[in-house]
Protein backbone atom coordinates (compact mmCIF):
# COMPACT_ATOMS: atom_id res chain seq x y z
CA UNK A 1 0.00 0.00 0.00
CA UNK A 2 1.63 3.39 -1.31
CA UNK A 3 1.98 6.03 1.61
CA UNK A 4 1.26 9.61 1.22
CA UNK A 5 3.96 11.82 1.35
CA UNK A 6 2.92 15.16 2.67
CA UNK A 7 4.93 18.30 1.80
CA UNK A 8 6.42 20.37 4.64
CA UNK A 9 7.41 24.45 4.58
CA UNK A 10 11.25 24.60 3.53
CA UNK A 11 13.55 24.83 7.05
CA UNK A 12 16.91 26.69 7.30
CA UNK A 13 18.88 23.48 6.35
CA UNK A 14 16.98 23.34 2.94
CA UNK A 15 18.75 26.01 2.19
CA UNK A 16 22.42 24.81 3.35
CA UNK A 17 21.67 21.49 1.27
CA UNK A 18 21.05 24.00 -2.02
CA UNK A 19 24.42 25.50 -1.62
CA UNK A 20 25.70 22.43 -0.94
CA UNK A 21 24.29 20.71 -4.30
CA UNK A 22 25.02 24.38 -6.00
CA UNK A 23 21.63 24.90 -6.24
CA UNK A 24 20.58 28.88 -7.16
CA UNK A 25 18.71 30.01 -4.12
CA UNK A 26 15.92 32.34 -5.12
CA UNK A 27 13.77 34.66 -2.42
CA UNK A 28 11.97 37.81 -2.29
CA UNK A 29 10.34 39.96 0.04
CA UNK A 30 6.51 40.03 0.90
CA UNK A 31 4.61 41.78 3.96
CA UNK A 32 1.18 40.59 3.01
CA UNK A 33 -0.76 37.09 2.77
CA UNK A 34 -1.74 37.83 -0.95
CA UNK A 35 1.66 38.66 -2.37
CA UNK A 36 3.24 36.43 0.13
CA UNK A 37 1.14 33.46 -1.61
CA UNK A 38 1.93 34.40 -4.90
CA UNK A 39 5.21 34.59 -4.04
CA UNK A 40 5.24 31.38 -2.44
CA UNK A 41 5.54 28.78 -5.28
CA UNK A 42 8.72 30.34 -6.58
CA UNK A 43 11.01 31.17 -3.46
CA UNK A 44 13.01 29.03 -1.42
CA UNK A 45 12.76 31.82 1.45
CA UNK A 46 10.76 34.61 1.79
CA UNK A 47 11.69 37.62 4.20
CA UNK A 48 9.72 39.60 5.48
CA UNK A 49 12.08 42.39 5.76
CA UNK A 50 12.16 45.44 8.10
CA UNK A 51 12.22 47.30 4.72
CA UNK A 52 8.21 47.18 5.18
CA UNK A 53 8.72 50.52 7.09
CA UNK A 54 9.77 52.50 3.77
CA UNK A 55 7.59 50.44 1.22
CA UNK A 56 4.50 50.00 3.55
CA UNK A 57 4.48 53.29 5.66
CA UNK A 58 6.76 55.59 4.18
CA UNK A 59 9.34 55.90 6.36
CA UNK A 60 12.70 57.59 5.69
CA UNK A 61 14.81 54.54 7.01
CA UNK A 62 14.03 51.05 8.42
CA UNK A 63 15.12 52.47 12.08
CA UNK A 64 11.88 53.76 13.23
CA UNK A 65 10.42 49.98 12.62
CA UNK A 66 9.42 47.99 15.95
CA UNK A 67 9.24 44.24 16.91
CA UNK A 68 5.18 44.52 16.81
CA UNK A 69 5.08 45.50 13.63
CA UNK A 70 7.35 42.91 12.22
CA UNK A 71 5.39 40.08 14.16
CA UNK A 72 2.24 41.33 12.90
CA UNK A 73 3.07 41.12 8.91
CA UNK A 74 5.14 37.80 9.97
CA UNK A 75 2.10 36.42 10.74
CA UNK A 76 -0.03 37.52 7.92
CA UNK A 77 3.10 36.19 5.44
CA UNK A 78 3.03 32.59 7.53
CA UNK A 79 -1.06 32.91 6.86
CA UNK A 80 -0.11 33.56 3.05
CA UNK A 81 2.23 30.63 2.36
CA UNK A 82 2.69 26.49 2.61
CA UNK A 83 6.32 26.11 1.24
CA UNK A 84 8.74 28.70 1.93
CA UNK A 85 10.85 29.24 4.69
CA UNK A 86 9.88 32.39 6.41
CA UNK A 87 12.67 34.46 7.10
CA UNK A 88 11.95 37.74 9.86
CA UNK A 89 13.92 40.69 10.13
CA UNK A 90 15.13 41.74 14.08
CA UNK A 91 14.60 46.00 13.78
CA UNK A 92 16.60 48.33 14.95
CA UNK A 93 17.33 47.99 18.81
CA UNK A 94 16.02 44.70 19.38
CA UNK A 95 19.04 42.35 19.52
CA UNK A 96 21.92 44.73 20.13
CA UNK A 97 22.17 45.31 23.76
CA UNK A 98 23.16 41.79 24.70
CA UNK A 99 22.78 38.59 24.02
CA UNK A 100 20.11 37.44 26.18
CA UNK A 101 17.92 40.85 24.82
CA UNK A 102 18.54 39.23 21.28
CA UNK A 103 17.38 35.72 22.26
CA UNK A 104 13.79 36.91 24.39
CA UNK A 105 13.32 39.08 21.23
CA UNK A 106 13.73 36.09 18.56
CA UNK A 107 12.28 33.97 20.42
CA UNK A 108 8.90 36.05 20.80
CA UNK A 109 9.46 36.11 16.87
CA UNK A 110 9.37 32.36 15.82
CA UNK A 111 7.01 31.75 18.61
CA UNK A 112 4.27 34.31 17.57
CA UNK A 113 4.38 34.09 13.72
CA UNK A 114 5.98 30.49 13.48
CA UNK A 115 8.62 31.63 11.03
CA UNK A 116 11.41 29.48 10.75
CA UNK A 117 14.33 31.80 11.00
CA UNK A 118 15.32 35.37 11.76
CA UNK A 119 17.95 37.60 10.01
CA UNK A 120 20.11 40.36 12.04
CA UNK A 121 22.22 43.05 10.46
CA UNK A 122 25.83 43.12 11.51
CA UNK A 123 29.28 41.49 11.32
CA UNK A 124 31.80 39.72 13.36
CA UNK A 125 31.11 41.63 16.38
CA UNK A 126 27.68 40.01 16.14
CA UNK A 127 29.37 36.73 16.43
CA UNK A 128 28.71 36.15 19.61
CA UNK A 129 25.07 36.86 19.55
CA UNK A 130 25.02 34.43 16.43
CA UNK A 131 26.19 31.57 18.10
CA UNK A 132 24.39 32.43 21.08
CA UNK A 133 21.37 31.97 18.93
CA UNK A 134 21.99 29.17 17.09
CA UNK A 135 23.19 26.95 20.53
CA UNK A 136 19.56 28.05 21.39
CA UNK A 137 17.60 26.84 18.71
CA UNK A 138 17.09 29.60 16.76
CA UNK A 139 18.38 29.81 13.00
CA UNK A 140 19.79 32.98 12.16
CA UNK A 141 20.50 34.31 9.12
CA UNK A 142 23.19 37.20 8.59
CA UNK A 143 23.52 40.53 6.91
CA UNK A 144 26.59 42.36 6.16
CA UNK A 145 27.65 44.90 3.58
CA UNK A 146 25.28 47.97 3.36
CA UNK A 147 23.41 47.38 6.62
CA UNK A 148 20.05 49.66 6.42
CA UNK A 149 19.90 50.25 10.50
CA UNK A 150 23.27 51.31 10.40
CA UNK A 151 22.86 54.07 7.82
CA UNK A 152 23.07 57.03 10.45
CA UNK A 153 26.26 55.85 10.84
CA UNK A 154 27.27 54.92 7.30
CA UNK A 155 26.29 58.52 6.18
CA UNK A 156 23.50 57.36 4.26
CA UNK A 157 22.73 53.93 1.95
CA UNK A 158 26.32 53.44 0.50
CA UNK A 159 28.47 51.19 -1.33
CA UNK A 160 30.31 49.11 0.15
CA UNK A 161 33.66 47.49 -0.44
CA UNK A 162 35.38 50.16 -2.39
CA UNK A 163 38.19 51.06 0.60
CA UNK A 164 41.33 49.15 0.41
CA UNK A 165 40.75 47.77 3.88
CA UNK A 166 36.98 46.36 3.04
CA UNK A 167 37.49 42.83 1.44
CA UNK A 168 39.63 42.13 4.53
CA UNK A 169 36.52 43.49 6.61
CA UNK A 170 33.89 42.11 5.01
CA UNK A 171 35.49 38.82 4.73
CA UNK A 172 36.30 38.70 8.12
CA UNK A 173 32.65 39.38 8.96
CA UNK A 174 31.38 36.87 6.83
CA UNK A 175 33.87 34.21 8.03
CA UNK A 176 33.41 35.19 11.87
CA UNK A 177 29.15 35.29 11.28
CA UNK A 178 29.32 31.94 8.77
CA UNK A 179 31.05 29.80 11.89
CA UNK A 180 29.43 31.29 14.54
CA UNK A 181 26.70 29.00 13.00
CA UNK A 182 24.69 31.33 10.50
CA UNK A 183 22.82 29.35 8.02
CA UNK A 184 23.21 31.88 5.29
CA UNK A 185 24.52 35.63 4.57
CA UNK A 186 22.81 38.65 3.11
CA UNK A 187 25.82 40.30 1.03
CA UNK A 188 23.82 43.92 0.52
CA UNK A 189 25.53 46.78 -1.74
CA UNK A 190 28.92 45.36 -2.26
CA UNK A 191 31.24 46.00 -4.86
CA UNK A 192 31.20 42.90 -7.35
CA UNK A 193 34.84 41.30 -7.01
CA UNK A 194 34.64 41.43 -3.03
CA UNK A 195 31.20 39.96 -3.06
CA UNK A 196 32.58 37.46 -5.38
CA UNK A 197 35.67 36.86 -3.07
CA UNK A 198 33.32 36.39 -0.24
CA UNK A 199 30.89 34.13 -2.12
CA UNK A 200 33.94 32.12 -3.26
CA UNK A 201 35.69 31.80 0.23
CA UNK A 202 36.05 28.18 1.44
CA UNK A 203 36.41 29.83 4.94
CA UNK A 204 32.45 30.98 4.47
CA UNK A 205 30.10 28.05 4.33
CA UNK A 206 27.03 29.54 4.98
CA UNK A 207 24.86 30.12 1.77
CA UNK A 208 25.31 33.74 0.71
CA UNK A 209 22.22 35.60 -0.66
CA UNK A 210 23.29 38.87 -2.85
CA UNK A 211 21.48 41.82 -3.21
CA UNK A 212 23.67 44.47 -4.99
CA UNK A 213 26.42 41.89 -4.78
CA UNK A 214 27.63 38.91 -7.25
CA UNK A 215 26.03 36.93 -9.18
CA UNK A 216 28.21 34.34 -8.20
CA UNK A 217 26.31 34.16 -4.84
CA UNK A 218 24.45 30.97 -4.02
CA UNK A 219 21.11 32.92 -4.24
CA UNK A 220 19.44 36.38 -5.00
CA UNK A 221 17.08 38.32 -3.07
CA UNK A 222 14.98 41.50 -3.85
CA UNK A 223 12.60 43.65 -2.32
CA UNK A 224 9.09 42.28 -4.09
CA UNK A 225 7.78 46.50 -4.96
CA UNK A 226 11.26 47.13 -6.77
CA UNK A 227 11.05 44.28 -8.94
CA UNK A 228 7.80 44.82 -9.84
CA UNK A 229 7.90 48.51 -10.47
CA UNK A 230 5.14 49.69 -7.69
CA UNK A 231 8.26 51.58 -6.34
CA UNK A 232 9.35 55.51 -7.13
CA UNK A 233 13.26 54.83 -6.79
CA UNK A 234 14.85 51.67 -7.22
CA UNK A 235 19.04 50.80 -6.49
CA UNK A 236 21.04 50.65 -9.55
CA UNK A 237 21.28 46.28 -8.80
CA UNK A 238 17.53 46.68 -9.34
CA UNK A 239 16.20 44.94 -12.29
CA UNK A 240 12.21 45.42 -13.03
CA UNK A 241 10.64 42.58 -13.64
CA UNK A 242 7.60 43.81 -14.25
CA UNK A 243 5.28 47.92 -14.56
CA UNK A 244 2.58 47.39 -11.86
CA UNK A 245 2.63 51.06 -10.88
CA UNK A 246 1.77 51.89 -14.55
CA UNK A 247 -1.32 49.33 -14.57
CA UNK A 248 -2.50 49.84 -11.12
CA UNK A 249 -2.39 53.91 -12.11
CA UNK A 250 -4.57 52.77 -15.37
CA UNK A 251 -7.02 51.12 -13.63
CA UNK A 252 -7.26 53.22 -10.74
CA UNK A 253 -7.93 55.95 -13.03
CA UNK A 254 -10.58 53.79 -14.97
CA UNK A 255 -12.05 53.36 -11.81
CA UNK A 256 -12.48 57.01 -11.05
CA UNK A 257 -13.83 58.10 -14.69
CA UNK A 258 -16.73 55.15 -14.41
CA UNK A 259 -17.68 56.14 -11.23
CA UNK A 260 -17.95 60.01 -12.20
CA UNK A 261 -20.02 59.03 -15.54
CA UNK A 262 -22.42 56.64 -13.51
CA UNK A 263 -21.61 54.13 -15.07
CA UNK A 264 -20.11 51.78 -12.61
CA UNK A 265 -21.70 49.96 -10.76
CA UNK A 266 -23.73 48.58 -13.84
CA UNK A 267 -26.63 46.35 -13.42
CA UNK A 268 -24.51 43.39 -13.56
CA UNK A 269 -23.01 44.54 -10.69
CA UNK A 270 -25.52 44.84 -8.36
CA UNK A 271 -28.33 42.52 -6.59
CA UNK A 272 -31.86 42.31 -8.12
Amino acid sequence: MSQVVQSRRLRAIDIGKRKAEGRKITALTAYHAHTAGIVDPYCDFILVGDSLGMVMHGMESTIPVTLEMMILQAQAVIRGTEKALVVVDMPFGSYEASREQAFLNASRVLKETGAGAIKMEGGAHFAETVAFLVQRGVPVMGHIGLTPQAVNTMGGFKVQGRLPDDERRLLEDARAISEAGAFAIVLEGIVEPVARAIATSPRVTAATIGIGASAVCDGQILVLEDMLGLSERTPKFVRQFGSLRTHIEEAVKAYAEEVRAGRFPAEDHTYG
